[in-house]
């Protein structure tokens, strides 16, 4: 047996008032000139009627079908990113949106499938995601299709939401510096003189130049800084074990990236120096492990949950500014500076 769908005229009916002024509250509208006793019944009348909007009728009428498309290359199935999408799910929830999810693996044909696929679907604008900040081609796309760029910039599209790199790197020299490391600093995964013609990702680049433009600003320049091009925990490792075989002994080290950060630890603890006494980390990212290192490691983290928020709130945003909304990476404090 099918159950009656609850109608916009069943609430009007039992809060005593019109399909026209019931519909006028229940879509928000400041205007209505109706009593709070008028506003207080109808929301009352479909809380016990349990109505539902009918969101394809509604979409009829406001050419809006209260859906959002988010398009990402390997952010729903990558651990480190996951806060991308759990922001941008709660933004959507708050704006009473649901969120239609395509993962493409980068694969630029299957992004092109998945955007199309989400046009079919009416969709009220997209976001492209990516997992790594960095530039992405888009594909062409309606005149009046919304787009937000979530952790990524193109120059076809300019509203993009971004981790405020430059200033996360300043951050990491000043906890540092701040905690009296003046001397024996050891930058960990970049240097410039060898990588002066390598381009990493935009973002990098400006964590990079926030690093230097700070350390220039407070006097203060690298003992040695160590390159390499993938920044996972085995080359932490053997570019800190490498360091310490020479005779060197940096009193801290500035790892681009916790992994790296983690390979740092393992190299320093075989050699029986402790982290902060002997010699002091900061990194960047918040990855999981660096909370469960020990001592926990003091990191600047990538506000991806913030900036999945921001990037629905900019796509559902008509009135917000094009360019790039730079979202602040927060310091977290644990354990892994030595102070004095």
């Amino acid at each position: 047996m099918t159950t009656k769908r609850v109608t916009l005229a069943d609430v009007a009916r039992r809060a005593g008032l019109s399909s026209s002024a019931a519909s006028m509250i229940l879509n928000g509208r400041p205007d209505t000139r109706l009593s709070k006793d008028a506003h207080d019944r109808v929301h009352r009348a479909a809380a016990e009627l349990g109505y539902r909007p009918n969101v394809a009728a509604r979409s009829l009428r406001v050419d809006k079908t209260q859906t959002i498309g988010f398009i990402s290359d390997t952010v729903a199935t990558t651990r480190f990113a996951s806060g991308l999408i759990k922001g941008a799910l709660a933004a959507a929830e708050r704006a009473e949106h649901v969120i239609l999810l395509a993962e493409t693996g980068g694969d630029p044909t299957r992004e092109t499938e998945a955007i199309a696929a989400l046009l079919d679907r009416q969709v009220d604008g997209i976001i492209l995601a990516t997992t790594r900040s960095r530039e992405v081609m888009v594909p062409t796309l309606p005149e009046k299709t919304r787009v937000v760029l979530l952790n990524a910039v193109s120059d076809s599209h300019a509203t993009s939401v971004l981790p405020d790199e430059e200033r996360g790197g300043r951050a990491a020299v000043a906890l540092l510096a701040d905690a009296g490391h003046h001397e024996g600093i050891v930058l960990l995964g970049h240097n410039e003189v060898t990588e002066r013609d390598l381009f990493r990702s935009t973002t990098v680049a400006r964590r990079l130049a926030g690093i230097r433009d700070e350390m220039r600003e407070r006097g203060l320049s690298f003992m040695r800084e160590e390159s390499v091009w993938d920044w996972a925990p085995a080359n932490g490792y053997t570019l800190v074990d490498a360091l310490l075989a020479e005779g060197a002994l940096p009193r801290a080290l500035l790892c681009l990236n916790d992994p790296l950060a983690f390979g740092a630890y393992q190299a320093l603890t075989e050699r029986g120096l402790r982290v902060p006494d002997d010699v002091s980390i900061v990194s960047f990212d918040n990855d999981e492990i660096a909370s469960y290192l020990r001592p926990g490691l003091t990191t600047i983290a990538l506000p991806h949950e913030e900036m999945g928020a921001r990037a629905v709130e900019l796509l559902l945003d008509g009135s917000a500014p094009h360019g790039e909304h730079l979202v602040e990476m927060p310091v977290i404090v644990r354990a892994s500076i030595r102070q004095g």
